[in-house]
């Protein structure tokens, strides 16, 4: 199933696996949310509680018109601009997914940023690595003006966070530009794209670093 595949397919890039697949998270019925998130209206939502430090629960929302347009022209098979909308928004919400699960698994907290700006170098990086594999000869340039460029962040579904968002999309812009560097080396010299070592070593550290350290770590290469 898509999301399944979706899940896999990050999991690889960072070589991450949780015991859990994103389909038992799934809703598809915003009245099956909590009573607090029933109102909302993104197409994509991870709702997380956790109560006296116990067990973490989350749901994965995703709006059910989306997901059939996306059985209908799967960007797993080919990614165009008829469903890359769609694409990044079922990566951004299976990217919190599973950064969350991962982390939880390992004990570690996540803030907020921290989920934005993964899921913000997520979608670059996933969608350059698919679309290296669906067109092996044409290197993908246009994907951080897409992503970061040609963005707006909707005050209404930001819900007072529009800041924390920009924020986030910063700190994942710089890094992810500066990783295209290193990609379009790679490819220069005839690598495969992000199956180069160095660029998935890069990547995994990255993943497993803190809030702290990756925004450190992306200040000290700017």
């Amino acid at each position: 199933m898509l999301l399944s595949r979706l899940q896999d397919f990050i999991g690889g890039i960072y070589d991450v696996r949780v015991a859990h697949d994103v389909y038992d998270f799934l809703v598809t019925d915003r009245m099956r949310l909590p009573q607090a998130a029933r109102g909302g209206t993104a197409d994509e939502e991870l709702i997380v509680a956790q109560h006296g430090g116990e067990e973490l629960a989350m749901s994965l929302y995703l709006d059910p018109a989306l997901l059939a347009r996306l059985a209908q022209a799967d960007p797993l098979e080919r990614l165009h601009a008829g469903n890359v909308a769609d694409w990044l928004t079922a990566l951004e919400g299976v990217s919190h997914f599973l950064y969350l699960a991962w982390n939880a698994g390992h004990d570690k907290p996540v803030s907020l940023l921290e989920l934005e700006m993964q899921a913000e170098v997520d979608k670059y990086v996933a969608s350059y690595w698919l679309l290296r594999r669906q067109r092996p000869g044409h290197f993908p340039a246009e994907l951080p003006s897409l992503l970061f460029g040609r963005t707006r962040i909707d005050p209404q579904l930001a819900a007072g966070r529009a800041g924390l968002y920009r924020e986030a999309s910063r700190y994942a812009e710089v890094f992810c530009r500066r990783l295209e560097r290193t990609l379009a080396r790679v490819q220069g010299r005839g690598g495969a794209g992000p199956g180069d070592g160095e660029v998935l070593a890069e990547l995994r550290r990255f993943y497993r670093l803190s809030n702290a350290r990756k925004r450190a770590h992306i200040e000290r290469g700017s």
